[in-house]
């Protein structure tokens, strides 16, 4: 629990800055107090050594008897300015605080997310361009197929990463509204103005029904941790991939010692523990969806205690997703591969398609070229001339289009400029 107050504490004095912004009409004397209070947060010495422990992450304790970090920020207020402190509360409830803390949160996280994929999308786009011309075996069914090349392997990982960036860009759509002022989960019956708020703390748009802005706790975590899912079902297949082309039966990569361990009992072993264990987190962040899916699916309209559960499974994931993806940028980054893998004749049956093609274009019929080909391979007869490959369209091993994939990585990221520089302005 004391390894989220930070995070929590954080985001509600962002959330807290912007609620003392909106003294609505609760009376005058409430309405003097958190302007007060207002007045405190921008220009109180003090407290503003409090908000720079709570904004740079050293914020890390409750006081006795207090409940959570929203009683620690009204306790330590109430400790500043007396009874002023003890009206923040007013038209407020711990349940949109906690969504509003969850939402920040997880914005901040998505955005952070979204960063370190895009530096691994960039890295694997790198050394596609730069061994595009490497050719590997392609396989289907696990079975010797057609050519393929280092730059067609790492490119295709790459485009996978830019379609899950519209799953985290669809996760950070619906995290980017604002729940507060929907109270315990039915309103206020204050005219506090949540539109206000929305723009203060650079929220997109308007949790608007009261009852579903708090229907949203367990469904936000949900949806993000699915995005995260897609990023990790991405990862998890190229560790397999390393994995496998790692070891001595293929021989097409060879990983930096850093990222490989030995043996007790055998001197000669290089074990791609980083990429296996790399796999298995991929394997156990996909199943995060459904545990919260669990938690939540049988509930009606309304928040109940269950909610609280999902913490314990959200927040490490974040953590959990940014370890993989810097160290499987940084595995790809110091990969060694080898660059004469088809000179075995183990893989001249890559090229059987290859032949059949050349008799297409000079006029035979497709079923009777691989009518005959087939016959070549079946009583041994078959050689591959060694020629050089000639495929010019898009998505061939000789037309990549790094461009395209690099342009839809673009459009699919999210904007997150406005979120950004909303907060930082709350918080001067």
């Amino acid at each position: 629990f004391l390894g989220n107050i930070t995070h929590y504490a954080r985001d509600g004095v962002t959330g807290l800055k912007a609620a003392v912004s909106n003294p609505s009409r609760f009376g005058q004397s409430n309405k003097v107090a958190l302007f007060q209070l207002a007045s405190l947060f921008w220009n109180n010495a003090d407290y503003s050594a409090h908000a720079e422990d709570v904004w740079h992450d050293s914020f890390n304790y409750l006081e006795e008897g207090v409940e959570d970090v929203h009683s620690q920020v009204e306790f330590m207020l109430t400790e500043m300015c007396g009874d002023a402190g003890k009206r923040i509360h007013t038209g407020r409830s711990r349940n949109d605080q906690v969504m509003v803390d969850i939402k920040l949160f997880s914005r901040s996280a998505l955005i952070a997310l979204q960063q370190s994929v895009e530096a691994l999308f960039l890295t694997l786009m790198q050394k596609a361009e730069e061994w595009k011309d490497v050719l590997m075996p392609g396989y289907t069914h696990q079975q010797v197929a057609m050519p393929s090349s280092f730059g067609m392997w790492l490119g295709a990982y790459a485009e996978a990463l830019a379609d899950d960036m519209l799953m985290l860009q669809a996760a950070y759509k619906i995290v980017n509204t604002n729940p507060l002022g929907s109270g315990a989960g039915y309103g206020s019956s204050g005219p506090l103005n949540r539109t206000m708020t929305t723009r203060l703390l650079g929220f997109e748009d308007l949790a608007y029904n009261s009852i579903y802005a708090q229907m949203q706790r367990g469904k936000t975590e949900r949806t993000v941790l699915t995005a995260i899912a897609a990023v990790a079902a991405t990862i998890g297949r190229l560790a397999q991939d390393v994995c496998l082309y790692s070891c001595a039966n293929f021989g097409f990569v060879k990983l930096p010692d850093a990222f490989t361990t030995g043996s007790s009992i055998m001197p000669h072993k290089k074990n791609p523990d980083i990429f296996e264990l790399t796999r298995a987190k991929c394997n156990r962040l996909q199943a995060l969806p459904m545990e919260v899916t669990l938690i939540s699916t049988n509930l009606p309209a309304g928040y109940f205690r269950d909610m609280q559960l999902t913490k314990e499974i959200y927040v490490p994931a974040f953590k959990e997703i940014d370890d993989i993806v810097r160290m499987v940028k940084a595995g790809i980054g110091q990969m060694w591969i080898n660059r004469d893998i088809l000179s075995n004749d183990i893989y001249k049956y890559l090229f059987t398609v290859e032949d059949v093609n050349d008799a297409v274009a000079n006029g035979v019929p497709f079923r009777d070229a691989y009518r005959e080909v087939g016959m070549r391979v079946q009583n041994g007869t078959y050689e591959h001339d060694g020629r050089e490959l000639h495929h010019t369209h898009e998505g061939s091993i000789g037309n990549l289009c790094l461009e395209g994939i690099a342009a839809k990585f673009a459009r699919h990221k999210f904007d997150y400029s406005v979120a950004v520089e909303a907060e930082q302005k709350l918080m001067e």
